[in-house]
């Protein structure tokens, strides 16, 4: 088997369009523009130690070039990685442990709130991490999971957003079926049916870039391994990555997001004919649910233009991209209690309830004394 790097190399030689595609690279991007002589050398200095097969490792380039301002971010980003996890395995508790809470919407989100906790999870540390050492690195396969369970946890999520949105309009425009249509075996087979949607649209471009040589260099110019970024070190043409990658983004995208917008119509269509008292309660049970797919889709379609404008640094695509990955796992715990009364009594009941248990023994422990 031939030595990959020498038929990078040969490749480079012989095909214009390779070479053409490098010198576009080194000339005309701003993402390369921007790469500094110390990331250039690490990965001169990670290279020579590469495989037969290629590179050994990747290294995450992140937010190394900053400076001071790195700590300032690792402590914004810590904090709301805190508040992710406490928020959503708060709700995710709740649901579990108080009967009242029950009905089809409340198992939707608690698996939302679990999706939103690894989808987070994924990113996240290896990006505090990345903020704590000179050079971050993660392994071939490493950054090929990462790379798979980001995508298609982002996926799954939207497919939740799309059940839940149905079930909104089940409860809405047919209450008196509801129990009836939303059974726990549906529930099962919505929730089972997201996750096989969100591996459905990762997985063939996730596998299309595995089987890519990569022979040098290695830097990775994102927070994590982002399909873009890891895409830019491929040694051979990338055009069929690209449209399978893109197409597959957009069936998510627009499957999820026209189903969506589609409910909304017929619970619009829907409210119209009720009643003020009905249509205010109407859209009470809605509200939570249609602030979050808002942020979602809103701050999907703001790093899509920002990756699109061709003058910004890439540590700024990189906060964006930090900012959209952790937004809506963020936010969520917090719209939902702040806009749904039945469940925000509960946290609160949740909270006494272990408050007075905690209390309890230090009583009876004075009261013996």
């Amino acid at each position: 088997m031939s030595n990959v790097s020498d038929a990078g190399n040969e490749l480079l030689r012989t095909d214009p369009t390779r070479k053409h595609k490098h010198t576009e690279q080194e000339a005309g991007s701003s993402d390369d523009s921007h790469l500094s002589w110390s990331a250039n050398h690490r990965a001169s200095a990670v290279n020579s130690t590469q495989q037969p097969d290629g590179v050994a490792f990747f290294i995450i380039q992140g937010l190394a070039n900053l400076g001071e301002e790195k700590m300032i971010l690792f402590v914004i980003l810590l904090l709301a990685y805190v508040v992710i996890l406490g928020g959503n395995s708060m709700i995710i508790f709740t649901v579990w442990t108080d009967p009242k809470l029950s009905s089809p919407m409340y198992f939707f989100l608690h698996n939302l709130s679990f999706v939103d906790m690894v989808y987070t999870t994924v990113t996240v540390p290896n990006m505090l991490s990345g903020f704590l050492t000179d050079t971050k690195t993660i392994s071939v396969p490493g950054c090929f999971l990462q790379m798979y369970f980001f995508i298609q946890l982002a996926v799954t999520g939207r497919g939740i957003l799309t059940v839940m949105a149905y079930d909104r309009y089940v409860a809405i425009c047919n209450p008196l079926r509801y129990t009836a249509i939303m059974t726990r075996p549906v529930r099962l087979l919505l929730v089972t049916g997201a996750w096989v949607f969100g591996g459905f649209c990762t997985l063939p471009a996730t596998g299309m870039a595995w089987r890519r040589p990569y022979c040098g260099p290695n830097v990775v110019r994102h927070g994590w391994c982002d399909p873009s970024s890891v895409r830019r070190l491929v040694c051979a043409d990338t055009r069929a990555d690209s449209i399978v990658s893109l197409s597959f983004a957009l069936v998510a995208l627009l499957t999820t997001g026209v189903l969506i917008l589609g409910s909304y119509v017929l619970i619009g269509v829907s409210i119209s004919r009720m009643g003020a008292a009905q249509r205010l309660k109407a859209f009470g049970t809605c509200a939570a649910h249609l602030t979050v797919v808002s942020i979602s889709y809103g701050s999907a379609s703001f790093v899509y233009i920002s990756y699109r404008v061709g003058n910004l640094r890439p540590e700024v695509r990189i906060i964006v991209s930090v900012l959209y990955s952790a937004l809506t796992p963020f936010l969520n715990p917090m719209i939902y209690s702040l806009k749904n009364k039945e469940l925000r009594q509960s946290i609160r009941g949740t909270f006494c309830r272990y408050r007075s248990t905690a209390v309890s023994p230090r009583k009876q422990v004075s009261a013996e004394a």
